[in-house]
C-alpha cells in the first residue's frame, strides 16, 4: 500500500480574514491576482481527511473524523496558521462538517486544524504516535485528602421529597425557526412550610433525539417521526432530590429546542438559554402569586420564593444561566430577547458545571461556583475558569467567585441522562480512552479516575454548598469553596481543590494592571509570541487561566511567570502605587506549577513605601494530578499571615511590593494574584453598571459606489465604566484594540466601515468587532460588525470537452467555463464514476504521481479507477478568470488493450448528480 498525504491541484485560493465572530463570520471576496493557496503541508496539499466540495456552486472546506464526534457544548472549529477559519456545520452523519467559504476567516490553509476547547479532533492517530515514542507516563497520584470542614453540605437534610412534571406551551425565540419547548421537572420538599427558595437547573448542549432501542442519537429539532426527545433535564433528579431534602424548591427546565437551532447562533444560544430561563422564572412568579392557576406539579410543592434564586447551569448551560443573571440586573436589547415582562426575583449565586464562556463575560456582581471537571472530554480547556478570573476588578468585588477543580470528573457524569448505563438514550465517556495508551490520569481504572456514581455525588454536594452559601447566608460552608484547605466528607473520595477571587478579599497584586516585574517575566496569557505567551504550545498540557478566547493576542490578562534554576533568585512584583493591606488576616496567593510536580517552596515578602521588607512565611506549591490531554496547569491558593509585617513595623497602609524567593533547587511557578484576604462573606450589592451589546448589521454591497456603515452598538445601565474593543482586520485577521469609556447612551464605540458595490459574484464580506469588559461595565452581545452580502448572482458553470478522445500516453482535457469572471475562485466536483458494459481506465492507466496526488492512498494491484476510495478531480476556475482546464494523464504501455473509458459526473458535496455525465475515451497505442 502507498501512502501519502491527498494533494488537491485545485486547493481553494487564498482565503481572506473576516476576524472572529463566535458563530458564523463571512470571506471575503478574492481579488483577481490574489495567488493560489499555499500548500497545507511540505507537497503541496491539504491534510488528510480535508477536501474542498462545491454544491449548486457554494464552495465549502470539509473535514470528515475517523469516528463519530457527539453532540457536545464545546464549539467545534476549524483553525489555519494559528487563526480561526470559522465554525463548521456538522452533518447528520456526526462525522462530517462543512464550513462554506462565505464563512471562512483565515488568509491561508496552512496547518489545518480541528479544535473543540483547544482539544484537537484531527489529530488522534499522531497524538498516538507520539506517545509511542515516549516511555508510558508514571500513574498519577491523587492529590493529598484535605482536613473536613466544619460543615457537610451533602448530607440529606429532614425533608421527604415529591416528584412531579409540568409542560407548557411553547414558546417562540429570535432568531429560531421552531418553538421551544416549556417543560420542567420539580422536586420539592414534602410537607415544608411557608415560602421556599428555588434552585433551577439548566442542563448544556447535547443530542436532543434518539430512536427507543437503537444506538444513535442526533441534534435535530423537533425530533423526526418514530424519534423521541432526550430527557436531559431528568439529569439532575440526584442533586434535586438532596436540595429538595434540605427545604429547597427545585425545578429542572428542558432546552433541547434551543440545543437544536443554536447552530448558526452568533453567541453560541446564550441569549436564548437566558430567555428560556426568565421566562420559566416569570411563570414561577404567576404561580406564587396565584397557586390556583399552577400546573399540578407545583401545587403540590410549597410556594417558590422568588427573593431567593439559585441558577444551576451545565456546560453551555452554565453559559446560559450567566447570561440570565446578567440581563437580570442589566436588561438585553429587546430585539434580541425571548422574554420581554418584568425581573420579579432576584438571582443569589450561581453554580456553573463544566460550563462555555465563550463571550467571557461573567456577571461580577453575582456569586459564583465553577465547577471544573479535571478529565473533561468536551469543554476540555476549562475555559469556566474565566467566571473567576474574568471579574477581577470590573465592578466592587464582594461577591465570591469560587473556582473547584474535581481531580478525574469528566464533563458528562453530573448529568445521569448523559451517563452509560443510566440515561434513557445512547450516552458514553466524552473523555476517549484508548486501551493501548491509557491516560494516566483520566482513563478508566486509574487511581484519580472517578465513578459515574462518585462523580455525580461530589458535584450535588458542591450544589448544594453554593445553595447553602449563596442563598442560605451560611458562612460555615465558605471555607470549602475559597481556598481555605477544607473537604465536605460528602464528596469522597472525590479531590476537590478550590480556590477564589471577591468576598473579604481587598487590595490585590494583580499582573492585569500597570506593575512592573523583577527577576521574573510579565507574560501574557494569549499571545502567539512564546517569549510572550505565559505556557508555551508545546508544554504538556494547558491551563485553564489561560483558555482562549478568540483574538490571536489579548492585552492586558496576564500573570508572572517565575523560572529559576537554584534556590534564592527572587522575583519582585511592584503595583503602580503602593496597596493597602491593613486589617487584613493574611495574604491570599493563586499560583500553580507544572502538573505532578511536588514541593515547590516560596518563600513570600511584602515590603512597603518606606523600605521596610518582612519575610511573611514559607508556601508550598504541588501541581495537579496531569497529562498531555488535561488542562492541569491551575492555581492552588496559599496564604500567608501579616502577623510578621505588624510585628516589623512595616506601614499596611503603603505597601508597595511582593517579593517571591524560590528555596527548591530549581522549577518553575506563575503567580496569577495575591490580595489581601480576611474572612467572613459580605453582602452583596448590584453595582449600576453599563452593559454593552455589540450587533450585527447586514448590507447589501451594491452594484457601485463607495457607502459607510457603522457597527450597531448598544450601552444601556447606569454609571460610566471600561471597555477593551478588539477590530479585526478583514484581510489579515490580526486585531487592533483599544480601551474605551462607555455610558448609557454615549457613542464612544464608533467603528466604521466602508463598502465598495460592483457587479461581479464574490464572498460576503465582514468586518468584525470584539468587547470585553475591564471596570464597571458588563458586556452581553460581545461580538458583532457589519457584514456586506454579494448582491451578484454566481456565474453559469458549464464543462465542455477539450480532448476526451486521446491515445495513450496523452491527457484527456476537459473545460470548466464561467458565463462572466467572479472575484473569487469556483470550484466544480468531478467523481470517477462507472460505465457499465466497458472497459474502464485503471491505476496502472494513469500517471502514478498524479494518482497519488488525487487520492493519498493507491491500492497494490490493478483497480478501476471508480473503485477508489477518493476517486474524485477537482477544478478550479481562478478568480477573475473565466476558464480552467482539467486533466487525467494517461500512461503508454507495451501491452495490446482494448478501448478503455473514464466517466466523469460533476457532484455536490453530497455526492449528488450535478450536471450531465462526462465519458473520457483512450485509445490503445500498441
Amino acid at each position: 500500500m502507498i501512502r501519502a498525504r491527498k494533494i488537491w491541484a485545485t486547493a481553494i485560493a487564498v482565503l481572506t480574514v473576516a476576524g472572529v465572530s463566535p458563530a458564523v463570520a463571512q470571506a471575503r471576496p478574492q481579488p483577481p491576482d490574489v495567488r493560489t493557496a499555499t500548500a497545507a503541508n511540505d507537497d503541496g496539499g491539504l491534510p488528510p481527511g480535508w477536501r474542498i466540495t462545491n454544491t449548486d456552486g457554494e464552495n465549502a472546506l470539509e473535514w470528515r473524523s475517523p469516528r463519530p464526534v457527539p453532540a457536545g457544548d464545546a464549539r467545534v472549529e476549524f483553525h489555519a496558521d494559528g487563526k480561526l477559519v470559522g465554525v463548521p456545520e456538522q452533518a447528520k452523519d456526526g462525522r462530517t462538517f462543512r464550513l462554506a467559504l462565505d464563512d471562512a476567516r483565515t488568509a491561508d490553509l496552512t496547518d489545518l486544524q480541528v479544535l473543540a476547547a483547544g482539544r484537537r479532533l484531527d489529530r488522534a492517530d499522531e497524538a498516538s504516535d507520539a506517545r509511542d515514542r515516549r516511555s508510558a507516563p508514571p500513574a498519577a497520584k491523587p492529590p493529598a485528602r484535605l482536613p473536613a470542614g466544619s460543615v457537610d453540605p451533602g448530607k440529606p437534610g429532614t425533608y421527604r421529597t415529591v416528584t412531579g412534571e409540568y409542560t407548557l406551551d411553547p414558546v417562540r425565540l429570535p432568531g429560531f425557526s421552531a418553538p421551544v419547548e416549556m417543560r420542567g421537572v420539580v422536586v420539592a420538599p414534602k410537607g415544608a412550610t411557608g415560602k421556599r427558595p428555588i434552585a433551577l437547573f439548566l442542563h448544556g448542549r447535547h443530542a436532543t433525539c434518539y430512536v427507543p432501542g437503537g444506538e444513535e442519537s442526533n441534534i435535530d429539532w423537533p425530533c423526526a417521526k418514530g424519534a423521541k426527545p432526550i430527557p436531559s433535564h431528568r439529569g439532575y433528579l440526584r442533586d434535586q432530590e438532596l436540595l429538595a431534602s434540605q427545604g429547597y424548591l427545585t425545578v429542572s427546565i428542558s432546552a433541547n429546542g434551543i440545543n437544536g437551532q443554536d447552530g448558526d447562533a452568533e453567541d453560541g444560544g446564550a441569549q436564548a438559554r437566558s430567555s428560556l430561563v426568565r421566562t420559566h422564572l416569570a411563570r414561577w412568579a404567576d404561580w406564587a402569586a396565584e397557586p390556583a392557576k399552577a400546573p399540578a406539579a407545583v401545587r403540590k410543592a410549597p410556594k417558590a420564593d422568588l427573593s431567593r434564586v439559585l441558577l444551576v447551569g451545565h456546560s453551555r448551560g452554565g453559559e446560559g444561566v450567566n447570561r440570565a443573571a446578567m440581563d437580570s440586573l442589566y436588561p438585553p436589547p429587546p430585539g434580541q430577547d425571548g422574554y420581554r415582562g418584568k425581573v420579579r426575583w432576584h438571582i443569589r449565586g450561581t453554580v456553573l458545571i463544566g460550563p462555555t464562556i465563550f463571550g467571557q463575560n461573567p456577571v461580577p456582581d453575582v456569586p459564583s461556583l465553577t465547577i471544573l471537571p479535571g478529565c473533561d472530554g468536551d469543554v476540555s480547556d476549562l475555559q469556566g475558569q474565566v467566571y473567576a478570573d474574568g471579574t477581577r476588578g470590573v465592578s466592587r468585588g464582594k461577591a465570591l467567585h469560587s473556582a473547584v477543580y474535581m481531580v478525574g470528573a469528566n464533563h458528562n457524569y453530573f448529568n445521569s441522562e448523559w451517563t452509560p448505563g443510566r440515561a434513557q438514550a445512547p450516552a458514553d465517556d466524552d473523555f476517549w480512552h484508548d486501551p493501548e495508551q491509557p491516560d494516566p490520569v483520566c482513563s478508566p481504572g486509574t487511581a484519580t479516575r472517578l465513578t459515574a456514581d462518585q462523580q455525580h455525588r461530589a458535584g450535588a454536594t458542591y450544589i448544594a454548598a453554593a445553595a447553602r452559601l449563596f442563598v442560605a447566608g451560611d458562612d460555615r460552608v465558605r471555607e470549602l469553596l475559597d481556598g481555605s484547605g477544607r473537604r465536605a466528607p460528602s464528596a469522597d473520595p472525590a479531590r476537590v481543590l478550590t480556590h477564589a477571587v471577591g468576598a473579604n478579599r481587598g487590595a490585590g497584586f494583580l499582573p492585569d494592571g500597570s506593575v512592573k516585574v523583577t527577576g521574573g517575566r510579565l507574560c501574557s496569557a494569549i499571545d502567539p509570541d512564546p517569549r510572550t505567551a505565559c505556557l508555551d504550545a508545546k508544554a504538556g498540557g494547558s491551563s485553564p487561566h489561560f483558555a482562549r478566547w478568540q483574538p490571536e493576542r489579548e492585552t492586558g490578562r496576564r500573570a508572572v511567570a517565575l523560572r529559576w534554576s537554584a534556590p534564592g533568585s527572587a522575583v519582585k512584583v511592584r503595583p503602580e502605587k503602593p496597596l493597602s493591606v491593613k486589617g487584613a488576616k493574611s495574604l491570599a496567593l493563586r499560583v500553580f506549577v507544572p502538573p505532578n510536580s511536588t514541593e515547590t517552596q516560596l518563600d513570600v515578602s511584602v515590603t512597603d513605601a518606606s523600605g521596610k521588607r518582612a519575610n511573611l512565611g514559607r508556601v508550598r506549591v504541588d501541581g495537579l494530578p496531569g497529562s498531555d490531554r488535561t488542562s492541569s496547569y491551575w492555581a492552588r491558593e496559599v496564604r500567608v499571615p501579616l502577623t510578621a509585617a505588624t510585628r516589623a513595623g512595616l506601614d499596611l497602609r503603603r505597601v508597595a511590593s511582593l517579593e517571591l524567593t524560590p528555596r527548591t533547587r530549581s522549577g518553575r511557578a506563575w503567580l496569577m494574584d495575591a490580595w489581601a484576604w480576611s474572612p467572613g462573606t459580605p453582602a452583596v450589592r448590584e453595582a449600576p453598571l453599563t452593559r454593552v451589546d455589540i450587533g450585527r448589521l447586514k448590507v447589501k454591497e451594491g452594484d457601485s459606489g463607495e457607502r459607510t456603515y457603522r457597527v450597531p452598538v448598544r450601552m444601556s445601565g447606569k454609571g460610566s465604566g471600561a471597555v477593551r474593543l478588539y477590530v479585526l482586520d478583514p484581510v489579515t485577521g490580526k486585531a487592533k484594540d483599544r480601551l474605551v469609556t462607555v455610558r448609557p447612551g454615549s457613542s464612544n464605540i464608533d467603528v466604521p466601515v466602508k463598502v465598495k458595490g460592483d457587479k461581479r459574484y464574490s464572498w460576503d464580506v465582514s468586518h468584525d468587532v470584539l468587547v470585553k469588559a475591564v471596570r464597571g461595565a458588563v458586556v452581553g452581545s460581545h461580538a458583532g460588525g457589519v457584514t456586506a452580502e454579494n448582491d451578484d448572482p454566481m456565474p453559469e458553470i458549464s464543462v465542455k470537452p477539450v480532448a476526451d478522445k486521446v491515445t495513450e500516453g496523452q491527457p484527456l482535457k476537459w473545460q470548466v467555463s464561467l458565463s462572466a469572471p467572479a472575484d473569487v475562485e469556483i470550484t466544480r466536483t468531478l467523481r470517477l464514476v462507472p460505465l457499465p458494459g466497458r472497459p474502464e481506465l485503471s491505476t496502472k492507466d494513469v500517471d502514478p504521481k498524479w494518482l497519488l496526488d488525487m487520492v493519498g492512498e493507491v491500492p497494490n494491484g490493478e483497480v478501476p479507477l471508480s473503485r477508489l476510495e477518493h476517486a474524485n478531480l477537482w477544478v478550479s476556475v481562478p478568480a477573475g478568470k473565466t476558464s480552467a482546464e482539467v486533466t487525467v494523464p494517461t500512461v503508454r504501455d507495451q501491452v495490446a488493450e482494448p478501448t478503455e473509458y473514464v466517466g466523469l459526473q460533476p457532484t455536490d458535496d453530497e455526492g449528488e448528480p450535478h450536471g450531465p455525465a462526462l465519458t473520457g475515451t483512450v485509445l490503445d497505442a500498441s
